[in-house]
């Protein structure tokens, strides 16, 4: 009797810091003590979506220099990639972390995390942990995070600081969640002064990786091989201890916890490389469902930015169509800005600007470094001079424009000149429609059948 075995691999297409930068150690502490530790008073908040996940975030009320005696800071929201959580921001210590730089500029940064992440992992009746309700729990892609999640921690965050809207920033799968609240839920653009995406994912006609593109043909397989072996989630927070100063007790995959469970789940670190991505990202081990990613991957393999593909009839069932619906960028009203570079291995600047090109307020913003990576924008040392002193300059700016002029933030870092001209660096596409382009931090699935 022939067995055919199928061993799922989720291929992390996370890209590694520039030549020259290094990744941190994690931390045994909490993002709370981190944050402390690097001399900033933060604060953590935890809200309940409508279908009952509690999601925490942290704040980061002020920066270094103290109390800012104005209640006009800038309220912005950052939210990390797939795979990622909050400490995304705060990697890279107070000179050259994305949350330290805008609380030092003077705003008020919110962090959020996406359900299923190690700080989110919790629902008000529904144990991940367990073998029959963690199928319900993980049965979500990035849709529901947009949709539930992205409105629930705005909403909180503006009615705890009083506020009628807020800037968002979002990086990778940050940007996918965006697009996805603001044509699902058009209201809420008008919650946002200013929108920045960083590499984020959306329109993936052009994915750069031909190997995963061809790999994404397989996603409907191996996603339900997947649940049919009971794997619904990846690098659940428990499957590791964390050690003072190292990422994993080992950096040797046979003794990794995290590849050890289920024949599936070995043979996925086994041979797709996994052990080179936890040694290379930590940042990206915050765990995800695999729903999420399986999304990417039909959206790769059909070339459209659309709802999840349940099947001809479940589609049927769930959008009166046996097609998923695409998201209707065109719908997004907010002003939008659309960052990216030349050497993200997952986003093409020929998606950037297809996306800008379908989004009435929206300009795409090219980094003025063609070696800039996917993962760059929270990890290299020059992110700061190359994105986040433009994005502090441009909320300023944009601030000061949404407020009567008493009441204006007042703040040391520069403000750019509402006339100034687009630079060199920047790409602004205009027409009938400009869009914004979203983040993807990983990407999509290989599959590898064994028979014996």
């Amino acid at each position: 009797m022939v067995l055919g075995r199928l061993f799922l691999g989720i291929v992390l297409c996370v890209v590694v810091a520039s030549d020259g930068d290094v990744w941190p150690p994690f931390s045994i502490y909490q993002t709370i003590e981190w944050i402390k530790s690097d001399g900033y008073e933060p604060e953590t908040h935890h809200v309940t979506t409508p279908d009952g996940y509690i999601l925490e975030m942290h704040r980061i009320p002020y920066g270094r220099n103290g109390k800012d005696a104005s209640n006009n800071r800038p309220v912005v929201f950052v939210m990390h990639g797939l795979m990622g959580a909050s400490q995304a921001f705060i990697l890279m210590g107070p000179e050259n972390s994305f949350a330290y730089n805008l609380a030092d500029a003077g705003f008020d940064v919110w962090m959020g995390n996406a359900r299923g992440n190690k700080n989110s992992r919790f629902h008000v009746s529904l144990d991940p942990d367990d073998e029959e309700e963690k199928f319900q729990f993980f049965d979500f892609s990035f849709e529901e995070i947009g949709m539930y999640d992205l409105t629930s921690m705005i909403d909180y965050v503006l009615q705890y600081t009083k506020r009628d809207k807020l800037h968002y920033i979002g990086h990778s799968q940050g940007g996918t969640v965006f697009l996805v609240m603001a044509t699902m839920r058009p209201e809420y653009n008008e919650k946002l002064i200013s929108t920045h995406l960083l590499a984020g994912v959306g329109y993936q006609d052009y994915f750069p990786d031909t190997q995963l593109r061809r790999t994404a043909l397989m996603t409907d397989i191996i996603y339900s091989q997947a649940l049919r072996s009971g794997i619904v989630e990846l690098f659940p927070p428990d499957s590791v201890d964390m050690v003072p100063g190292g990422i994993f007790p080992t950096r040797e995959l046979s003794s990794d916890a995290r590849c050890v469970g289920s024949v599936e789940y070995s043979y996925m670190c086994e041979l797709f490389g996994v052990r080179s991505i936890m040694r290379n990202n930590p940042n990206d081990q915050a765990g995800a469902a695999l729903k999420q990613i399986a999304h990417y991957g039909q959206n790769i393999r059909d070339k459209k930015f659309r709802r999840f593909h349940h099947g001809r009839q479940a589609n049927q069932a769930a959008y009166n169509d046996t097609t998923p619906p695409i998201y209707d960028l065109s719908l997004i009203t907010s002003p939008v800005a659309m960052h990216y570079s030349l050497s993200d291995d997952l986003l093409d600047e020929r998606d950037v600007l297809a996306m800008v090109a379908d989004m009435p307020n929206a300009i795409a913003r090219k980094v003025a470094r063609d070696s800039f990576l996917h993962s760059d924008y929270v990890v290299a040392l020059d992110a700061k001079e190359l994105v986040t002193d433009y994005i502090i300059e441009d909320i300023i700016r944009a601030d000061l424009a949404a407020r009567p002029v008493e009441e204006a933030v007042v703040t040391a870092a520069p403000v750019i000149d509402n006339t100034t001209q687009v630079t060199e660096n920047t790409t602004q596409v205009t027409g009938a429609a400009a869009t914004v382009v979203l983040n993807v931090h990983l990407i999509v699935l290989s599959l590898y059948v064994m028979f014996k």
